[in-house]
């Protein structure tokens, strides 16, 4: 008999309380390239203004985050992780997708992001949600000096994926792969 599958992780915009969280996830994600908490308190403090970030919640714990940068009519994924145990179970996807959704909400026409180029799970994530590779940093993350493909999707163009339509905010229960990527800074 197999057992029942686990309840999507809920969203919900993070705060200064979730930092310790997600200081955890951080380290168990990135190790050495992990963010500090004056970073991740940086970041925070751009919100609501250029910034927008969330974190995935199950069960009350927090299993993943995500951020935005928004400017003009571009965007950024400046970061999604996702806990290992919970990836898989579409947690990336949703919070990916409403990355894109405040993206458009901010009027953004196009979003940016970079993926490790040994980080497959998550560019395939990216590639099922309409990104594209437009180009190759070379040793961007730091200090282990890894590349980082420069993918980019534009939001007037669909997918043509399920979900897609409703402006990529109901994908919850994807089935793509969590994300533990590392973007912009």
């Amino acid at each position: 008999m197999t057992a029942p599958a686990p309840a999507p992780a809920g969203l919900r915009v993070m705060t200064l309380a979730d930092l310790d969280a997600v200081l955890r996830l951080e380290l168990e994600l990135f190790g050495e390239e992990a963010w500090s908490r004056p970073m991740l308190e940086g970041e925070l403090a751009q919100v609501p203004g250029s910034r927008h970030y969330l974190v995935a919640e199950q069960e009350g714990q927090v299993v993943g985050y995500a951020g935005l940068l928004a400017a003009g009519s571009q965007a950024d994924v400046v970061t999604i992780a996702v806990t290992g145990r919970h990836q898989g179970q579409g947690t990336g996807a949703a919070l990916l997708a409403a990355l894109l959704a405040e993206a458009r909400r901010r009027g953004c026409t196009e979003v940016f992001l970079e993926v490790r180029v040994d980080n497959l799970r998550a560019q395939q994530l990216y590639r099922t949600r309409g990104f594209e590779q437009v180009g190759i940093r070379r040793g961007y993350y730091q200090p282990s000096g890894a590349d980082a493909l420069v993918m980019r999707r534009a939001l007037d163009e669909p997918t043509g994926l399920a979900g897609d339509a409703a402006g990529d905010a109901g994908d919850s229960a994807g089935n793509a792969a969590g994300a533990t990527e590392r973007g912009a800074r």
